[in-house]
């Protein structure tokens, strides 16, 4: 293992990996956003509704991307049994099952106030559903939401088929469902091995029970299962998130997401069950990512970026060994960018050049469908500035490296001249070893991966204006 210091800051390389120190990691422990699109969607505006919406539809339904660009497809499935104290999501706890039928009855609606505009019998490469808690519904009851999914779209051989699932409500049985249902991918819900704090997060389950659950997964046919998990949350410890993340190492799923916990009580009620006191400290909170980065990537974890990691063989690596990640609303993804389709309440889609989110209420996301109109509330017609900074923004996350050349070409624009402030700022990324900057590329360097967002940040307009960045989690 080999030691340096950069700027009087510890640096540890075991040969393939760069694992870099809390110190370090915390003075970018800022406000910023995730990228899963840009602009974000809290810049998405009221002005685009439902006629803008269809006009997007209808120019996609006229260009060429329609048949040779397959769709993605997002499914918000709200419900919950319980409530989870760190959850953000927008979601319905309820005891009434009738509730969720009803919202079956909503989907139905909406899917037939779109197809005469999207056109049925279109190829969809990626499915995702997430929530809530899909496994809320029955299995007869899912079947019911898949046959009409199938029913209206071609669902491509070898696509990625993915639901998210609560543990708690699943067994082998209903795992062998999902996957005659055409499933081939779960996402299971942990966050924190730690009884106590599942206890104070309101989410008990067993290292036992996850175990059982990924070995079935796994016998039935699942690829790239992932496990979820949290650091920051309450009651938490170095030395517990390290028991944690040993427990998570002998499971061994084929991915994980580690995200790390943000208090916006605020924001989200549910977290007003949670005391400040009882969280770790910002310090604590950066010494378990550097310390879940050094023993995930020694135990043969590649890291994705941000917040995903990945067995070397699993297709997310591959596609970041090929050049081939990209970014969406569900995070890093295999497929490319393409048009996605977001069905349910409060779920949010692209088309174009131009993103769109349904009503974040359910009783207006209901109300609007039985009046015969889509459930579309806000969204965004993105400028010439926003694409090129998209382009900028997503190569830097899931590429780690800026063509400047491509980017001329594609915008017609000089790079020097039209980010000359941007670069400038680049400078001290430069300084600190996490980009290298030359005449024909920005490239992010290994210690810089760790840190992607705050450099992309730079190319993000909105973010860099005063006042526009409180509102988001912080970046660690």
């Amino acid at each position: 293992m080999l030691k340096s210091f950069i700027n009087g800051t510890l640096w540890v390389l075991n040969m393939q990996n760069m694992i870099i120190s809390s110190e370090f990691l915390q003075q970018f422990d800022t406000p910023g956003p995730r990228y899963t699109s840009y602009p974000t969607a809290d810049r998405f505006v009221e002005a685009f509704g439902e006629p803008q919406y269809l006009q997007a539809l209808q120019e996609r339904r006229l260009s060429p991307r329609a048949a040779s660009t397959p769709l993605s497809l997002y499914v918000h499935l709200p419900f919950c049994e319980s409530l989870c104290y760190y959850c953000a999501c927008n979601k319905i706890i309820t005891g009434n099952y009738q509730r969720a039928l009803d919202y079956l009855d909503d989907l139905q609606r909406e899917v037939d106030l779109l197809m005469p505009h999207l056109g049925e019998g279109q190829t969809v490469s990626q499915v995702h559903l997430g929530g809530g808690t899909p496994t809320f519904y029955k299995d007869r009851d899912l079947q019911r939401l898949v046959r009409l999914l199938q029913t209206v779209f071609h669902w491509q051989v070898g696509g990625e088929f993915a639901v998210e699932v609560d543990p708690r409500t699943v067994d082998e049985e209903r795992l062998n469902s999902l996957w005659s249902m055409g499933f081939n991918r779960v996402s299971l819900g942990v966050q924190d091995f730690d009884p106590q704090v599942q206890k104070a997060v309101n989410r008990v389950q067993t290292v036992d029970e996850i175990s059982r659950l990924i070995q079935n997964a796994k016998g039935i046919g699942f690829g790239s299962i992932n496990l979820d998990l949290i650091y920051g949350l309450p009651l938490q410890t170095l030395a517990s998130w390290e028991r944690t993340l040993h427990s998570v190492l002998a499971l061994r799923p084929d991915r994980l997401a580690m995200y790390g916990y943000a208090h916006l009580p605020a924001r989200f009620k549910p977290q007003r069950h949670i005391a400040l006191d009882s969280l770790p400290s910002a310090k604590d909170k950066t010494g378990m990512l550097s310390l879940a980065l050094q023993t995930l990537q020694d135990a043969g974890y590649v890291y994705i970026g941000m917040d995903h990691f990945a067995l070397p063989n699993d297709s997310l690596s591959v596609a970041k060994r090929q050049g081939r990640l990209h970014r969406n609303f569900q995070g890093y993804s295999t497929r490319p960018d393409g048009d996605l389709i977001g069905l349910g309440v409060s779920a949010i889609g692209s088309m174009g050049a131009s993103y769109v989110q349904n009503a974040r209420n359910l009783d207006e996301y209901s109300d609007m469908l039985q009046h015969g109109r889509l459930p579309v509330v806000k969204g965004l017609s993105l400028t010439r500035d926003d694409l090129v900074r998209r382009s900028i923004i997503m190569a830097l996350m899931c590429q780690g490296r800026v063509d400047l050349r491509e980017i001329e070409q594609s915008h017609l624009l000089d790079f020097n001249t039209y980010f000359a402030r941007e670069l400038i700022q680049f400078q001290d990324f430069v300084l600190q070893g996490m980009v290298t900057l030359n005449a024909d590329a920005i490239e992010v360097t290994p210690v810089g991966w760790y840190l992607v967002r705050a450099i992309a940040m730079v190319f993000d307009k909105y973010a860099q204006a005063d006042g526009q960045r409180a509102h988001f989690s912080k970046i660690l």
